[in-house]
């Protein structure tokens, strides 16, 4: 059954609450432009030099002036909107759901076990959509048309032409692509899991059929792989462990049509760095949404192809309710878009927040959306789970004790809504955890349990990255600077670790004790904090997943080179999936987990 769509009980209490944040609203803006004039971002001052612009003292002095006094004059009625609104969100659900109708009555494809193959996309992105005021102070303006742009980004690139790989060969490798998906991506009417009109041979000497879509087809020889066995051990060799036991994976040789896109081998894991955003996105979740009219517009944008949209995630006033010792003035600032059908989504608020980062409600989304039928007509769904953890360095027990949170809401979540006649495809855990895996600082975090049951493909161990990982925290003062201010431009500056020395924030020392980084013959890696991580315990026990392809991207650039930057990199994951069917044939899929990684 589908969520409903408003977050109130009623119609009447959803019509109060919109006049109560329509009387808010005035008095809001005009104290966010009143901050947002005395602060100005890098390319505001840069082009006021260049264009010698001396009225700007001027411009702020009269414009503070202005927005000071009609702050004041809107002030009773913000007031007034206040009393109406604050007691309503007792019973406010802590997200707004929107669901586009689909051109077919039919959401979900069925049969993807006919075919043999599945393919589902991930992405995670903070984009700090703050109120521009605030934004401001991050080095970064203009939140409105930044939020419509990303969106607009987005889309243009999840729905461009793209390659598919057909690989001619007597093995089950199948289709190889950088961004093979199963859903068609010309419009949004398609959900669900499979391509129905795409059937796959699997025989080497057989005519391959091509759907009519945008994409274009290599059909490339494969001799460098061989046809798995059921009962082969090397195959599934270690998929159970845990991230720090990857370097004891399956070597199994990755095709040559994929290290021939790019990629490149290093240890276990191809990667590569790109300026491309990966096409056939199926779930995306944002982080560091609070504005509402931004997450509004973000919600028009990618609403063609992202039919179900989970927004204004979070709390506000006082939570828990009739306590003003916990305010909170901005939601969590999630945001998830899904070309699935949502199931069941709950939120849950960290209790242990600190400092300015408990003005805002952060915590845990957890989402079930249906993928869709099996040739036994039994639903397959999946689970989704997007966090964003408390930002402030040296507070590592706070950030330990909500990795322990997050850890039980999940088993929660999954515990009471799993069904026994349906079939789990995966289980993903995504978001910005604010620390990283090279800083002393950082120790506790490192050694969580939640490693041992969530694996991290860039992970060597706690304290210890892979030796080909980028970091993806750039500093801050640097954003504007010509050697990353384009996708290309920051593309050459992830390829080389000199350039990335200037740029990626380094790892933070411990207390009293020097930092020596990075260690002697170690590759210069920096500050990696956001993450994308997967498990395989908790799926059906015919599914199995291994990391084929990881890939760092500056995409956003082309958005945010025009009104500031985020800090964002992309990152890309492509996890290869093997199910295990009831005829003991074992059928290749391709599993796209991209990942957008900020501050």
């Amino acid at each position: 059954m589908a969520l409903q769509v408003s977050p109130f009980p009623n119609g009447c209490v959803a019509g109060i609450h919109a006049v109560g944040w329509a009387f808010i609203l005035p008095c809001f803006w005009f104290l966010d432009r009143l901050i947002a004039l005395c602060k100005s971002t890098t390319p505001e001052r840069t082009q006021r030099l260049e264009e010698g612009c001396y009225l700007h003292p001027l411009k702020v002095f009269f414009g503070s002036i202005i927005f000071f006094i009609l702050f004041l004059v809107t002030a009773p009625l913000g007031f007034l909107g206040f009393m109406l609104w604050a007691p309503l969100q007792a019973c406010r659900r802590p997200f707004r759901y929107h669901r586009e109708t689909p051109a077919s009555p039919d959401e979900t494809h069925r049969g993807f076990e006919l075919v043999g193959k599945a393919s589902f996309g991930f992405a995670t992105a903070n984009l700090c959509l703050l109120p521009d005021s605030l934004a401001r102070f991050n080095n970064l303006g203009h939140t409105q048309h930044r939020a419509a742009l990303i969106g607009q980004h987005i889309v243009q690139a999840v729905c461009r032409p793209h390659i598919r790989i057909f690989v001619d060969s007597p093995s089950s490798c199948e289709t190889l692509s950088p961004s093979n998906s199963i859903l068609p991506t010309v419009n949004s009417s398609s959900y669900g899991a499979t391509d129905k009109h795409a059937p796959v041979s699997h025989h080497s000497d057989s005519a391959v059929s091509i759907p009519k879509s945008n994409s274009q087809v290599v059909c490339v020889p494969c001799d460098d792989t061989e046809e798995p066995s059921t009962d082969s051990p090397s195959l599934l060799l270690n998929m159970n462990d845990n991230s720090d036991q990857q370097g004891r994976a399956s070597q199994r040789s990755v095709p040559r049509a994929l290290l021939s896109q790019g990629l490149r081998q290093q240890g276990d894991v191809p990667w590569e760095v790109s300026s491309l955003f990966p096409a056939n996105v199926d779930i995306l979740c944002l982080e560091e949404v609070f504005d509402k009219r931004a997450a509004k517009k973000l919600t028009r944008a990618l609403k063609p192809v992202f039919g179900h949209i989970l927004y204004d995630v979070g709390v506000y006033a006082c939570q828990p309710p009739c306590r003003c010792s916990s305010f909170k003035f901005f939601n969590s600032g999630l945001f998830l878009a899904s070309r699935f059908l949502v199931l069941e989504a709950e939120y849950h608020c960290f209790p242990n927040s600190r400092g300015e980062d408990a003005l805002a409600a952060k915590g845990l989304l957890s989402a079930k959306v249906l993928i869709g039928q099996n040739e036994k007509q039994k639903n397959v769904v999946g689970y989704f789970n997007c966090t964003h953890l408390h930002a402030p360095e040296g507070d590592g027990e706070i950030r330990y004790e909500q990795l322990n949170l997050v850890t039980k809401w999940i088993g929660d979540f999954q515990a009471a809504n799993k069904l026994p006649d349906e079939d789990v495809a995966f289980d993903v855990l995504c978001g910005d955890l604010n620390f990283d895996n090279c800083s002393p600082d950082d120790a506790l975090e490192q050694s969580h349990c939640l490693f041992e049951d969530y694996r991290d493909p860039c992970r060597a161990g706690p304290g210890k990255e892979k030796p080909w990982v980028i970091g993806t925290l750039l500093e801050q003062p640097t954003l504007y600077e010509d050697d990353i201010n384009t996708p290309e431009s920051l593309q050459r500056t992830l390829e080389s670790e000199d350039l990335r020395k200037r740029y990626i924030s380094p790892p933070v020392p411990g207390k009293d004790r020097p930092l020596v980084y990075p260690e002697s013959g170690q590759p210069w890696i920096g500050r990696r904090i956001d993450y994308i991580l997967y498990r395989e315990n908790s799926i059906s026990k015919h599914c199995r997943t291994v990391c084929v392809r990881v890939c760092f991207s500056s995409f956003l650039y082309t958005v945010v080179s025009l009104f500031g930057s985020s800090r964002n990199l992309l990152f890309f994951e492509e996890l290869f999936l093997l199910f295990r069917n009831l005829d003991k044939h074992i059928a290749a899929c391709s599993f796209n987990s991209p990942l957008f990684l900020s501050a």
